[in-house]
């Protein structure tokens, strides 16, 4: 036997070790790093053509903070994250930084609150001097599972809208997610139904999870709530980040496309 046939196989087995670590790797790394952009949500993210509103132009880039007031329940809050970091809020002020679109996202999600309360919450930042400039509303879910009035609801809702109106804050509605067992199925589809009849109503746009989540598929939809089959995970946060902040980037570039015309045209 030649000399150099044993490192000759020694060098074939390393090459072979090699490969299978580097395709254990590769297996692996999809697993354990961040994805950019909701890189595993489904196509076609967003629901919110279904209504034809859209935001009003938001003066916002990566050289101005855009205050943004997150208010709503515990789908707002976070309830189903793994942590904080992970509820919808903060995943929107990364996806909006990647973007190059710096803001500030204020978490105001109380978990359990119907949309009686948090309106007396809404009507407050509304009157302080750190005004927001935008309101993201999440509301309904808890109002059509703990027997609220499908009247009184709807005039809480048109409430808030008149009131964010009223202060000249561009508003979008999030109604309530999909849900694998609500107690009264006909009942929470009416509370959605509420939601996005007053955004169609009042020309105010509404971010559909429900529908969102149903024209997935069921399969898909689950794997994006947690274990109690109600609340949102860390993905289906991130989706629902990421549906957010393309009506954000898009408002905010139609602000920036006015803003160049009106400087193009004084220079006619």
């Amino acid at each position: 036997m030649s000399k150099h046939a044993c490192p000759t196989l020694r060098s074939r087995w390393f090459r072979r070790r090699l490969t299978l670590i580097a395709g254990t790797v590769a297996c692996l790394v999809p697993f354990s790093a961040t994805p950019s952009r909701a890189d595993e949500c489904p196509a076609e993210t967003s629901a919110l053509e279904l209504n034809g509103a859209r935001l009003g132009h938001l003066a916002a880039g990566a050289d101005r903070v855009l205050d943004i007031l997150a208010i709503g329940s515990s789908s707002t809050e976070g309830v189903g994250a793994s942590t904080p970091a992970h509820a919808y809020p903060a995943v929107l002020a990364d996806e909006l930084a990647r973007e190059k679109t710096a803001a500030e996202v204020r978490n105001a999600g109380v978990g359990g609150e119907v949309a009686a309360t948090t309106l007396r919450r809404l009507e407050a930042a509304l009157e302080t001097a750190a005004r927001p400039e935008l309101v993201i509303w999440q509301v309904g879910t808890n109002d059509a599972l703990v027997g609220v009035d499908e009247s009184k609801f709807r005039a809480t809702v048109e409430s808030g809208v008149a009131a964010v109106r009223a202060a000249g804050i561009p508003l979008l509605l999030i109604d309530p997610q999909f849900a694998a067992r609500p107690p009264d199925a006909a009942r929470y589809e009416r509370f959605v139904a509420i939601v996005d009849e007053i955004g169609q109503r009042l020309r105010v746009p509404v971010l559909s999870r429900y529908a969102m989540m149903k024209r997935w598929g069921l399969k898909k939809a689950l794997a994006l709530l947690s274990s109690d089959g109600l609340h949102m995970n860390d993905l289906g946060y991130r989706c629902l980040a990421h549906a957010v902040a393309e009506e954000i980037e898009s408002a905010a570039g139609a602000e920036a496309r006015a803003g160049g015309e009106a400087r193009n045209g004084a220079k006619l």
